[in-house]
């Protein structure tokens, strides 16, 4: 199949580097001309594990290409993705849909023949509609059918994530629509990958849905860590105890600082504006919201009080800043809220993460980005760790302990153990411990 892939973003790359490696020829389009002239150059504008690997060897096989040439990349094409942004808009809330649209509006500018468009963008109930209209407006005598095809991506795994999919959501009634994307998808029938045909609003409901009930699962464990803190229980069991409830299992149930990055915080904002608007508030998911953004800054005042309430003048150092591991994701991270509340109180901060200093460093221009974790911990009064990156799993605490000026642990993620910790001299708080 003829695939050409308008946004060369975190989803829309990710999913034509995967087409291509199932045999497709994949064209990915961006207005960007040096985001293109990067990738020609085998540079990756994200930070992806194995992406890069990925690219190198379907361009080599020349099922990979990239262009800012959209009529040239839509001419021959059996389906057309559409994967642009769709950002919280200023003011209210609502997903962006300014870029979804143009792009709608280019491709059927660009048309000849008859095609099937596929918005993979995470977009609004009745957002398909819309673009169906646009089509039609542009290219009146043209047959287009427009398909809604949500991505269930977890950055830092999504190419595994693409390649074994739990599901492969599609949103059309049209014949010829379902008979192309049976076949785009049909390498994945191999690993018997569901593949669940519904309405396209069914669809597209189905991903902001999922996002906000994942987003529930965290918030929920996180009030019962704060809960666990006060009777003396201990999260780790409790979420243990509840995971092997085949009803709830055990996926996202980690207490931490709070969920962020460029899917929970938009689609469950989304969602709720979504809802309001056609007079259905969600109650659940506005509580969500609300709870998870002041977690955030919570967890700056957990590091203060475990300082014991004064930090002015007194050096801080974060491990881990990208709101996950496996990630160059700054977006809504925990940390920029940690930071803040560090900084509004006083503090110095340093910090180190693997792969998004460069990206912080934008975001965060007073904290000090140091060569290693052990150079973030130098001399600090408090260590705290953000992000549960695998290479702070192993760090030579007793190193750590003796280079610094006072031995204040905040673990954030519950990976390292109380008496471990204080048997090096720490004075160590975890999250539901």
């Amino acid at each position: 199949m003829k695939i050409t892939m308008i946004g060369t973003g975190y989803v829309g790359l990710v999913s034509g580097a995967c087409f291509s490696d199932f045999g497709h020829d994949v064209i990915c389009v961006d207005k960007d001309a040096g985001k293109i002239a990067a990738l020609e150059r085998g540079e990756m504008p994200i930070y992806e594990p194995g992406l890069k690997n990925l690219v190198a060897r379907n361009v080599e096989a020349g099922r990979l290409n990239f262009t800012t040439e959209i009529a040239d990349a839509v001419a021959d094409a059996d389906a057309i993705f559409i994967a642009v942004g769709t950002p919280s808009r200023r003011g209210d809330g609502h997903a962006d849909l300014s870029y979804v649209y143009a792009a709608a509006g280019e491709i059927a500018d660009n048309l000849s023949k008859s095609a099937v468009v596929v918005n993979k963008s995470t977009v609004p109930v009745g957002t398909g509609d819309e673009v169906e209209r646009i089509m039609r407006e542009h290219a009146p005598d043209l047959d287009i059918a427009v398909v809604s095809n949500p991505e269930f991506l977890r950055e830092g795994a999504a190419i595994g994530d693409f390649k074994r999919p739990d599901r492969i959501v599609i949103g059309t009634e049209g014949a010829k629509a379902r008979e192309v994307m049976h076949e785009i998808y049909r390498p994945l029938f191999l690993n018997e990958s569901p593949l669940l045909f519904t309405a396209r609003r069914t669809a597209e409901l189905i991903k902001y849905a999922a996002n906000a009930f994942l987003a529930t699962k965290i918030t929920f464990i996180n009030e019962i860590a704060d809960l666990c803190e006060k009777v003396g229980a201990d999260v780790q069991d409790v979420s243990r105890g509840i995971g092997l409830d085949n009803r709830i299992g055990p996926k996202f149930l980690h207490a931490g600082p709070g969920y962020g990055g460029s899917c929970f915080p938009k689609d469950t904002l989304a969602l709720m504006k979504t809802a309001q608007d056609h007079d259905s508030p969600v109650r659940i998911v506005e509580a969500v919201v609300q709870v998870n953004d002041n977690r955030k800054r919570a967890m700056g005042r957990k590091v203060i009080d475990a300082m014991g309430g004064e930090v002015r003048g007194k050096k801080v150092a974060l491990l881990g800043l990208t709101f996950k591991p496996n990630t160059d994701d700054m977006r809504d991270a925990p940390s920029i809220a940690i930071v803040q509340a560090l900084q509004d109180a006083g503090a110095k901060v340093s910090a180190y993460d693997p792969e998004g200093m460069e990206v912080a460093a934008e975001i965060l221009p007073d904290v000090e980005m140091a060569q290693d974790a052990y150079a973030a911990a130098d001399g600090a009064d408090a260590l705290v760790i953000v992000t549960e990156w695998d290479i702070f799993r192993a760090l030579d605490m007793r190193r750590i302990a003796s280079s610094m000026h006072a031995t204040t642990l905040v673990d954030l993620r519950n990976i390292y153990q109380a008496g471990d910790m204080e048997g090096l001299g720490f004075s160590y708080t975890s999250v539901g411990r």
